[in-house]
């Protein structure tokens, strides 16, 4: 018994430092980035190999808060990434809802068409998504970013296969008390549906906050910009501040670190729970 315990301590500690090793690889770039981020520009390109900052200073961070639009930049890409999600939910949740407990023609076909568009590539769809918007006078807004996002294939996906979990006899008791369609919706089926919605909105805010091809094609005015899309923008224009860069692309990368660390336990179910089903 003592040799096997010794055995799997060993196997322990191998797996612990393999894992420790793989982390430092994935993290240096962003431990580097941060702090070169309180650096100055002399200082980054004269010591090229010091990691720590011989003299720690704030103007990278004064540079991108008062020489750029970053708050406006900061508040478009909450009221994009916050609106879609909650669109999101909503829509993959009724819908998920209405092809699970649902019995209509054609049901089948159409969430195989819905399916279907999991498996288009998005680059595809990008060229008519533009036409489109141009037409209907929407470019260069953040609605052009919004109305095209607030329906997602994966979300009615992941929502109708928990509705399936979801007893129908649940759905009959409530009818039978007398409640309508919406208020079996809201009051049985949402519910039920919260470790699906958790992990749904997560992947769904993060998906929005990173995404930097769509403002691309979208968006042109400075203002209108998203934080991905302008942190291109501002390391053009500031190519030779180094620092400046570096503090912009931490203060991107801030809020995403916040909601991980705040809800890391949701988002490593919603990896768990999106994966089985």
């Amino acid at each position: 018994m003592a040799s096997n315990a010794k055995k799997y301590y060993k196997l322990y500690v191998i797996i612990a430092v393999i894992l420790m090793v793989f982390s430092l690889l994935i993290i240096a770039p962003y431990i580097w980035m941060m702090l070169t981020s309180f650096k100055s520009t002399r200082e980054v390109l004269y010591n090229p190999g010091k990691v720590m900052p011989i003299k720690w200073t704030l103007s990278g961070y004064m540079t991108v808060l008062t020489k750029s639009p970053f708050f406006s930049w900061f508040k478009n890409s909450v009221i994009v990434s916050v609106t879609v999600t909650a669109a999101v939910i909503f829509t993959s949740t009724i819908t998920g809802y209405v092809f699970s407990k649902y019995k209509f023609k054609g049901k089948n076909l159409l969430f195989w068409l819905v399916l279907s568009t999991m498996m288009v590539p998005s680059q595809i769809t990008m060229i008519p998504r533009f036409l489109i918007i141009n037409q209907i006078g929407l470019y260069n807004s953040l609605q052009a970013l919004i109305i095209p996002a607030i329906v997602s294939g994966f979300g009615i996906y992941l929502c109708r296969q928990f509705c399936d979990e979801i007893p129908d006899s649940l759905c009959e008791a409530a009818k039978l008390d007398g409640a309508g369609d919406f208020r079996i919706y809201a009051s049985i089926i949402l519910p039920q549906l919260r470790p699906c919605i958790a992990a749904l909105a997560i992947f769904t805010f993060l998906d929005i906050w990173n995404d930097y091809l769509n403002p691309l094609i979208m968006l042109s005015a400075l203002k209108s910009m998203t934080l991905p899309l302008a942190l291109t923008y501002f390391s053009d224009a500031h190519s030779t501040d180094i620092s400046a860069v570096m503090a912009a692309s931490a203060l991107i990368m801030l809020p995403v670190t916040i909601l991980l660390l705040c809800f890391q336990k949701q988002f490593i179910k919603g990896v768990t729970i999106s994966g089985m089903k």
